[in-house]
């Protein structure tokens, strides 16, 4: 008889050979052992992770390397996100390198950036050079490391992208081979979810958030709580991953949940789109992430959220109609193959569904929504909404005089919005001459200060734009310009260097310019710091005496500071 033969060898074989071709394809960006502090895909405020981090090894100036051939297509200096940074397209691969939080460009690179940036009078600048300018070979240093941007500690971000789409894909395929994690995700909570008014869970229409115990093994424990439900529900899960040797917690790359043993819902996180990132709100319990800083991640597929990480023949949502024990299990793995599996029951139990209020102000997911009231209007365009809700807005009089309106809440729960809509709230004393000193600001829990939203004046009011509901907002003015504070100014001529602290009392620094002899002189600023320092180069300056120097910086509203001194 003819042995049958079986083909998953052969296809774990290709896999391998797929994979290996990758990682040969592509160097390291760095010369140390590889460890990873985040992974690609992971939940952040707003967004997915849209790379990899690599630790390097607590410091800062570690040797940077191009992975492939290529050229440099752009090149970016920022004081917030990922501060100094490199785009380098592989056209032989299809696909684009980004290496971001560095501390400094490769000589000739840092030469270009200078260049452009006096040309242009500006620290921030966003250069895409031609591919003949800066061509790149595989493992050329490019940079050294650092912690600049909205970075949290010396690491070097890194992305590789699709170039013609720009979508990012997991760099795990390609680089850090030498990562070594055996270790399968960890379980942390499962919620419930009553899907509207169609479903019930131990008796309320409100989430059931159950934190996972575990034994002294640290094996998963059974479910704390009975769960009885009935109509249509949702499930959630709490997880994160882990690695040998680290500390660190990173994202579940793949979940799958099934029901009486058939896959209900199962998403992939290796590839999105930026236009996509912010519909992370709806794969996400956003309520609970606002409100706690805790990420469930959802089991089912809000009508509005078109994200690729799904299976989209599966829409997780679960109907209970029978009297019975429904059997469910989550498999939570990791890009590394561990897997986690986890067992429970929900008990189907006929229970009395509680009476909605009824609603007066509907919206709707999939519709153009709009809510008018006689000092406020909300209005959110089609495409913005994930699920349909019922909206609720309260105006509340000020006590005191810190506002020019009222106090407008808008929605009693967090929800988010995938771009943004837009508010206009009344002025109820409109008395300032210079009506673009008005602005909207967002009401803060306990005793945080208000934050500054801006905004426009508009009929009597102020309009501005938001992409979440769920917060207070009012107005107020700034009329007050930043604050210049030289620092050790009878030193700067004899260290070469002039530092400058340079804060704002509330809409926040929008333009900073120095000069010396009214020419244009490159101040560099981090957004961690308050601090803008200037390195005297006698190339751009010459050989005369310099005499005076001049910092001219402007708000969020045009009010204007200016500090002058003889040098």
């Amino acid at each position: 008889m003819k042995q049958k033969l079986h083909p998953l060898p052969y296809i774990l074989l290709l896999l391998l050979i797929v994979q290996t071709t990758g990682y040969a394809q592509y160097a390291e960006p760095l010369n140390i052992p590889p460890a990873l502090s985040a992974g690609f895909g992971e939940l952040r405020n707003n967004h997915f992770h849209s790379g990899i981090d690599f630790k390097t090894q607590q410091v800062v100036n570690k040797p940077i390397f191009a992975v492939a051939d290529g050229y440099i297509s752009r090149i970016s200096v920022s004081p917030g996100g990922y501060g100094l940074a490199l785009y380098i397209d592989h056209p032989e691969l299809g696909h684009t390198s980004v290496y971001g939080h560095l501390n400094s460009f490769a000589k000739h690179i840092a030469q270009y950036v200078e260049e452009k940036q006096y040309q242009q009078e500006s620290y921030r600048v966003n250069l895409f050079p031609e591919p003949h300018e800066l061509p790149i070979a595989k493992g050329q240093q490019i940079a050294l490391s650092g912690n600049t941007g909205s970075s949290g500690g010396p690491h070097l971000h890194f992305e590789i992208r699709n170039t013609n789409t720009q979508a990012p894909i997991d760099p795990l395929q390609y680089v850090a081979q030498k990562v070594v994690d055996t270790r399968s995700p960890d379980l942390r909570g499962i919620a419930f979810y009553p899907i509207n008014t169609e479903g019930v869970v131990n008796g309320t229409t409100t989430p059931t958030r159950l934190t996972i115990y575990k034994s002294k093994a640290g094996t998963p424990l059974p479910l704390q709580k009975e769960i009885t439900a009935w109509g249509k529900i949702g499930v959630g899960v709490k997880a994160y991953d882990r690695m040998d040797e680290q500390n660190n917690i990173y994202g579940v790359k793949h979940i799958r949940l099934f029901v009486d043993n058939t896959l209900t819902f199962s998403s992939t996180i290796d590839e999105f789109r930026f236009d996509e990132t912010r519909m992370l709100n709806s794969f996400v319990d956003f309520e609970d992430w606002r409100n706690n800083k805790s990420f469930f991640m959802k089991s089912f597929i809000e009508p509005g959220n078109t994200l690729r990480i799904y299976n989209n023949s599966l829409d997780g949502y679960i109907t209970i109609d029978q009297e019975r024990d429904y059997a469910m299990r989550y498999e939570l793995e990791d890009h590394h193959g561990n897997i986690t599996t986890y067992r429970f029951t929900v008990k189907g139990t006929p229970q009395d569904m509680p009476l909605a209020p009824i609603c007066q102000h509907p919206m709707a997911w999939n519709t153009f929504n709009r809510y008018a009231h006689y000092d406020f209007m909300l209005t959110i365009p089609q495409g913005n909404l994930y699920s349909s809700f019922c909206f609720q807005h309260t105006s509340t009089p000020q006590q005191g005089n810190s506002y020019y309106s009222n106090i407008h809440t808008v929605h009693n729960t967090p929800v988010p919005l995938h771009q943004n809509g837009n508010i206009w709230i009344k002025i109820c004393s409109d008395t300032l001459p210079q009506r673009n000193k008005y602005g909207v600001v967002r009401i803060n829990k306990g005793n945080q200060r208000d934050s500054w939203m801006g905004g426009t004046y508009k009929n009597g009011g102020v309009e501005l734009t938001i992409n979440e509901l769920g917060n207070r907002y009012a107005i107020s003015m700034d009329t007050i310009p930043p604050k210049i504070e030289p620092l050790d100014p009878q030193t700067w001529k004899q260290n070469g260097r002039i530092r400058i602290k340079l804060t704002d009392n509330l809409s926040g620094i929008a333009s900073f310019r120095g000069t010396i002899d009214g020419e244009f002189v490159l101040f560099k600023h981090d957004s961690k710091s308050t601090i803008y320092t200037y390195t005297f180069n006698r190339q751009r300056l010459g050989e005369l005496p310099i005499k005076q120097f001049r910092f001219v910086a402007t708000d969020g509203v045009g009010n204007e500071a200016v500090y002058e001194i003889e040098l």
